[in-house]
């Protein structure tokens, strides 16, 4: 049989419609349209597509069990080695990880390996009518810190080996930057709460309100029985470019824009924590947390959204499919400009005037592509002369985030590296002992998959760590 060249198209909702709408833009493969896809899968015996997993999904494996119509079975093999499938399904960027090596895409389209994941995960969830059964109790406890992708992979891939594991949450709602970082339309809340809910039958606690180095130290973890501890606390200290106007009213980071949006409902017509709607807004930054804000924006009935980025769109780190999606929805992206001041409306002689403050404008630079920098990538250099300004109301800043240093601060003995990440060795070992740490906490910003990974590398470093006591 003819092997389909391309893989089957996502269906989503329509650019007019879901630009106006917080529900989730990609629809899923229906149960034909996911035979099908599977169908294109060529089962290699060496399976690239694996290394290029950081949890080591055995996709051939999982999508034969799809081919032949057991959507269980093809679950219960992801669930192996991912605790959160329906969310790698949506948000994972496969294009650069296991699709990219898929046999198939040295000569046409990668099989659609992402998509399939998600299939089966929402089958499961929408099929599935036993819960996960918590395993026999080892002895041994464990306190994860923080929710996130990081958290959830190593108190999941614990719990199943018998560990007492307890996950404490600075925030009111698990989940981490799956809560409060991606929106809705990516990633609906309901997927991120099941995925807990599985968590929490396999035995796991989750303790939310409960900060880490305010409410309780590392070495109170200790004092109360832990006998290790996992730092997942992700990378919440928003950056910013240190240009003029940057204190102004409507300048936001991305991290508080968009927690305000996803996690405290200020789309809602009476918020608790409103933030400004309407208008004309700047994202500055060319990642996919800059497509979630411009997106969000939009949604939040911007009647103009640009995207501010310094480098070319062949540069731009962000998912393809984002950027295709942002582009759809009539998001201006204004590539190869650099902003270096925020405006800001100001009458001197009325000081009591209360439009004194607030964002009037961004001035930008325009920028051409130098010579390649440490990263490999072209060099971004202002061209003289070339200074403009863009009419806007509002700028957020998506430049990247660092990790908050409060749990350094009251940890003695905890090493960290010049940018605030935690210093750990292959094994995710701080330089404390039963300290161990991964995800954004120790990198910085990074994807949902790799933070995984280093979840699921570190929980095999504690179990190997306390079977060894």
């Amino acid at each position: 049989m003819a092997i389909d060249p391309k893989k089957h198209e996502m269906p989503t909702q329509a650019p007019e419609v879901r630009a106006h709408n917080f529900s989730e833009v990609a629809l899923g493969y229906d149960q034909e349209t996911a035979l099908a896809e599977a169908s294109r899968c060529l089962n290699c015996k060496n399976r690239p597509c694996v290394s290029g997993c950081p949890v080591n999904i055995h996709i051939p494996e999982f999508i034969a069990k799809v081919k032949e119509g057991d959507f269980e079975a093809a679950y219960q093999i992801i669930n192996q080695t991912s605790s959160l499938p329906a969310v790698c399904g949506r948000v994972c960027p496969q294009e650069n990880q296991c699709e990219k090596y898929c046999t198939l895409a040295k000569k046409f389209e990668a099989v659609g390996i992402g998509r399939l994941e998600r299939f089966v995960a929402d089958w499961h969830n929408a099929h599935a009518t036993e819960k996960a059964q918590a395993p026999e109790s080892n002895g041994h406890k464990v306190a994860i810190v923080g929710s996130g992708p990081s958290g959830l992979t190593c108190a999941g891939d614990l719990a199943k080996k018998g560990y007492k594991v307890s996950v404490f949450e600075a925030l009111h709602t698990a989940g981490g930057v799956l809560v409060y970082g991606i929106p809705e339309f990516r990633l609906p809340k309901s997927i991120v709460a099941k995925e807990v809910e599985t968590l929490k039958d396999l035995g796991v606690d989750v303790e939310t309100n409960v900060i880490i180095g305010k409410t309780l130290t590392i070495d109170e973890l200790f004092e109360m029985g832990y006998e290790a501890v996992f730092i997942g606390s992700g990378a919440g200290l928003p950056n910013f470019m240190n240009i003029p106007g940057e204190s102004l009213k409507g300048v936001y980071s991305a991290n508080e824009f968009l927690t305000r949006s996803n996690l405290m409902k200020a789309y809602k017509e009476d918020p608790k924590t409103p933030i400004m709607k309407g208008g004309k807004v700047a994202v500055v930054g060319g990642g996919n947390v800059a497509m979630d804000a411009a997106r969000t924006a939009l949604r939040l009935g911007a009647e103009k959204v640009y995207i501010v980025y310094r480098r070319s769109m062949e540069e731009l780190p962000a998912r393809r499919e984002e950027v295709e999606h942002a582009q759809e929805e009539g998001i201006d992206f204004r590539l190869l400009h650099n902003p270096v001041e925020i405006l800001g409306y100001n009458n001197p002689d009325d000081p009591r005037d209360p439009k004194n403050g607030f964002v009037t404008g961004i001035r930008c630079v325009k920028m051409e592509l130098g010579e390649p920098d440490a990263s490999g990538r072209r060099r971004p250099v202002a061209i003289p002369g070339s200074e403009f300004e863009l009419d806007v109301t509002a700028v957020i800043m998506a430049i990247g985030t660092s990790p908050n240093p409060l749990i350094k601060s009251t940890t003695k003995g905890l090493e960290v590296n010049s940018r605030g990440g935690i210093i750990v060795n292959e094994d995710g070992l701080t330089s404390r002992e039963g300290v161990y740490a991964g995800g954004d906490a120790v990198t910085g910003a990074a994807t949902v998959i790799s933070a995984m990974g280093a979840g699921k590398v570190a929980a095999k470093a504690i179990d190997d760590y306390l079977s060894a006591k």
